[in-house]
């Protein structure tokens, strides 16, 4: 169990930066997750923290201690990774107990430690099988048992769930959140997949070109986005982003017409709503008046879509709602739960 902190962590290979001075606190016992699209930072991040990376610039501190130019396998931390990565030739029994013979704990104790681990990890009947005999999902599992055997300070994950299908995706995230509570080992995760960094994650670092976009918890960077960025990353589907001007509190957008939002101030705007704090109307609430662009029936709903100018704007109706695509459409937008953006800036007002 660790705090890490990350003061002013850089990352550039010649004119190419790919983390841009980092500032970072990550408490002890925490499930910290790095989110993000491709290219922004988070996975070279994690590797810095792990060693497998030099910083060109700011430190590293693992409780306290300043780890930059220390090796990874002296920085007590324990990575699993998006492939398995375990070794076909041996059992599960030894893929878990490898670390235990590396690091050169005593020979008596690793029966125990490996089949505390694989307890853990719900693999205890399985120990005597190799990797080839097992399905995606255990394999993860038997990863992430030779990650727990060694009883490190913080626990590293790249992308681990991302080989799996949508089912297997779902139990594991259960698993490991009740993993990571039962150990209360500190836990940096990195991922491109909102929805895991969404249930997973007791705070969420949201990443962009290198830099830190927004940090807080689930609650608060899909409640209350900093910017454009956050607004239309976080959310499936994410927040709908249509562009106007807003003066005397009025929005004016294509086709959209919305009373009760900001000041007297005339600028641009853009108006970011919710899919679900949308509701279908007629008559004198509506905001939004068009045609149905598309329908979308996923069984709970109905993503009922429209076009506002060249802005599609989604929203989540009954799952009994069906109309023929064309047919007039007017939404009404819960006023209260709408949120501006500067347009030139894209920061939150």
């Amino acid at each position: 169990m660790a705090s890490i902190s990350l003061n002013k962590i850089r990352k550039a290979w010649g004119p190419v930066v790919g983390v841009d001075s980092i500032d970072l606190e990550i408490r002890d016992k925490e499930f910290m997750v790095f989110l993000g699209p491709s290219g922004c930072g988070k996975t070279t991040t994690m590797r810095m923290i792990a060693g497998l990376e030099d910083p060109t610039g700011g430190e590293i501190l693992i409780d306290g201690e300043r780890v930059n130019g220390v090796d990874a396998r002296d920085r007590d931390v324990a990575m699993v990774f998006q492939s398995y990565a375990l070794y076909p030739n041996m059992t599960i029994y030894e893929n878990i107990r490898f670390p235990l013979r590396m690091r050169g704990v005593p020979r008596e104790r690793h029966d125990a430690l490996v089949r505390e681990a694989a307890a853990i990890v719900e693999l205890g009947d399985l120990l005597d099988r190799k990797p080839r005999a097992l399905s995606g999902g255990q394999r993860q599992r038997a990863a992430l048992a030779r990650a727990v055997v060694r009883h490190p300070r913080v626990f590293l994950m790249d992308e681990p769930l991302s080989n799996l299908d949508a089912k297997l995706r779902l139990s594991m995230r259960a698993q490991l959140k009740h993993i990571q509570r039962r150990l209360e080992t500190t836990t940096v995760y990195v991922t491109h997949d909102q929805i895991e960094a969404m249930t997973l994650a007791d705070r969420i670092a949201i990443m962009s070109k290198g830099q830190i976009q927004q940090l807080g918890t689930p609650d608060e960077v899909y409640n209350n986005p900093a910017n454009v960025f956050v607004a239309g990353f976080i959310g499936s589907p994410p927040m709908n982003l249509i562009r106007g001007d807003l003066e005397n509190g009025v929005f004016l957008g294509a086709a959209t017409r919305v009373e009760g939002l900001g000041d007297g101030t005339r600028r641009h705007v853009i108006l970011g709503v919710r899919p679900e704090d949308i509701t279908l109307a007629v008559g004198a609430g509506v905001h939004l008046a068009s045609t149905l662009y598309s329908l979308e029936p996923t069984g709970d709903q109905t993503l009922v879509s429209v076009m506002a100018g060249e802005q599609m704007v989604v929203a989540k109706g009954p799952r009994s709602f069906r109309q023929e695509l064309g047919t007039p459409i007017g939404l009404a937008f819960d006023v209260s739960r709408c949120h501006l953006f500067d347009a030139a800036t894209g920061e939150r007002l």
